[in-house]
């Protein structure tokens, strides 16, 4: 069986062309330096990704970016943030500046962008010194998010983004004809219900997918926060939950070092905790589109073969409305805080 490499590689898909020969030499005359022969192909579920490394050893990333996916804009808005943390000596990992001053290149109907290769690993379990570590990681990005809007880039609300979402799944297709009734009525009723919640919540640039996987550490540096492509207005929040080891209830004491170590920097608004489960419904439809892209893209998803199943949307229908009646019972000021 072909890997995604070998498919997208192959006749046919948006990175078709992008033989080792043709990658090396759009990173060598972008960056106006000589790369040694070496072009390995590194895991990326939606963009290709390839490791290189130039004549002086240095090692190098450079990522292909999905068409269709982000705009040019979309693309200097992430590249400018990166640029904006690094600044600020956050650890991130900005994109090279190329030749012609850009910090991207575009061919062949590609847009891409050359980062400095950096190692480091993933943290299965974070100790207390980690989470106070990882809260003012979060607390100096946000700092930085908060001092201007992007220009095209998505509004994490319910009735923008969620909204996007539910009209790509319904009208795409993608779920049975007969059980689009009831996952429209949920997905309509999670939008009306919630989005007055967000109504009064600050909105800044945030990671958006913030999970442990976009944290390496580098051992005697620290945690670098990696993989903006999926940056959002949205709030704050949203990049503290998905890195909890389980609901706020469950992690109160992982959630009370992480804001912690978050409020060295920042204030952060406690209010805005009732947002969690909400954000959580919205990333059930989220991951259900994201998906639905692939499928559209290539013609199955490799993250989850069984989407699109009637097995799946049936499940996928029974966890919304499991969340929907968290939602609903939690207290209507704080949720359950």
């Amino acid at each position: 069986m072909m890997n995604r490499y070998e498919q997208e590689s192959g006749q046919g898909g948006p990175f078709a062309g992008l033989t080792p020969d043709r990658v090396l030499a759009l990173v060598e005359g972008a960056l106006g330096r000589r790369c040694v022969n070496l072009c390995r192909p590194m895991n990326s579920y939606i963009n290709r990704v390839f490791e290189l490394e130039d004549e002086a050893g240095r090692g190098l990333i450079v990522k292909f970016y999905r068409p269709g996916r982000w705009s040019r804009q979309g693309l200097r808005d992430e590249h400018e943030f990166l640029a904006e943390l690094a600044g600020q000596e956050i650890p991130v990992i900005a994109p090279l500046r190329l030749q012609g001053g850009s910090t991207f290149g575009e061919a062949d109907g590609l847009c891409f962008a050359v980062f400095p290769k950096k190692g480091g690993r993933l943290v299965d379990e974070y100790s207390d010194a980690q989470w106070l570590e990882l809260g003012r990681l979060l607390g100096r990005t946000h700092m930085v998010g908060a001092a201007r809007r992007p220009a095209d880039r998505p509004l994490l609300v319910p009735w923008q983004t969620t909204r996007s979402q539910v009209d790509l799944l319904l009208e795409g297709g993608f779920v049975p004809a007969d059980l689009c009734p009831a996952f429209r009525d949920l997905a309509e009723r999670l939008i009306s219900e919630t989005s007055p919640m967000f109504r009064d919540t600050e909105l800044i640039r945030i990671h958006g997918d913030c999970h442990s996987a976009n944290f390496i550490h580098r051992p005697g540096e620290s945690f670098y926060l990696i993989d903006l492509d999926d940056m959002v207005v949205g709030p704050p929040v949203q990049d503290i939950w998905m890195l909890l080891p389980g609901s706020p209830d469950e992690a109160l004491a992982e959630l009370e070092i992480l804001l912690e170590g978050y409020e060295t920097f920042r204030p952060f608004d406690r209010h805005s905790l009732r947002l969690i489960e909400p954000l959580r419904a919205m990333r059930f439809i989220h991951y259900a589109a994201w998906c639905a892209r692939q499928v559209a893209d290539d013609g199955h998803s490799v993250v989850m073969p069984d989407f699109g199943t009637r097995a799946y949307w049936e499940a996928e229908i029974r966890d919304l409305a499991d969340q929907l009646g968290r939602i609903e019972s939690a207290s209507p000021l704080t949720g359950n805080f």
